[in-house]
């Protein structure tokens, strides 16, 4: 575990010190930022596996941090926060954030979290031009450039398409209802509805599988809705 690197951007000193402390009994390498443009700042010279965020950070709240870090990178995000009102979990999410834990909280859970999204957010660094790569057997999604290759030919898809395959394929084995997917990449305040969701998943098993009727990647949980298979 002392390969991974945790970026623990939290406000409350005493909060962190805890954090930090658990976390490094836990073999994890903490490096810690006190404020949003701390953070900003970190995140050019050091390249932490993960972040721990709170949201109420002074300079520039959590959620404006995660937009901007989101201009840049993949990184994965957790946000540790008091804020317990289910609005301000909607904004970290949207804001790019990939999970949301309220304090007080059992520090097990906390760790647990970290290895769920550490698991779901996992790729390997490509040596030649270090962009972060999801390697699903022949089909590799590069999250940096937005390609998509399958068997090593390049698969054109559209901005939507793209973003509803990488958020399946970043949490595989998950159900997600066509509601969830919609309000995840089309946004809760677009026009449409759930039969986007259902023209795009089409849409992708054509250009990804080989037989889109008995698809191997997207599959349909009857009643519920759709998940990327990996195991």
């Amino acid at each position: 575990m002392s390969s991974i690197t945790i970026l623990l951007a939290q406000d409350d000193e005493s909060v962190r010190e805890q954090m930090r402390l658990f976390l490094l009994k836990k073999g994890y390498r903490v490096i810690q930022a006190t404020d949003g443009f701390h953070v900003l700042a970190l995140l050019e010279k050091e390249k932490p596996d993960l972040m721990l965020l709170d949201i109420e950070m002074t300079g520039m709240n959590g959620l404006e941090v995660c937009r901007r870090v989101r201009l840049k990178t993949t990184l994965p995000i957790l946000f540790v926060s008091y804020r317990k009102e289910m609005a301000y979990k909607i904004q970290g999410l949207e804001a790019g954030g990939d999970d949301y834990i309220t304090k007080p909280f059992d520090f097990n859970e906390l760790e647990a979290r970290i290895r769920a999204v550490l698991r779901r957010n996992s790729w390997k660094k490509n040596d030649d031009d270090q962009l972060a790569v999801l390697k699903y057997g022949d089909l590799h999604i590069h999250v940096d450039s937005r390609e998509l290759y399958i068997r090593g030919e390049q698969v054109k898809l559209h901005h939507k398409e793209f973003k509803l395959l990488l958020l399946l394929a970043q949490t595989p084995n998950r159900v997600w209802t066509a509601e969830q997917l919609y309000d995840q990449v089309w946004g809760y305040y677009s026009e449409g509805d759930i039969q986007t969701v259902k023209v795009h998943i089409s849409k992708l098993r054509k250009k990804i599988e080989k037989n889109p009727s008995q698809p191997k990647f997207i599959e349909t949980v009857r009643g519920f809705g759709y998940k990327f298979i990996w195991r």
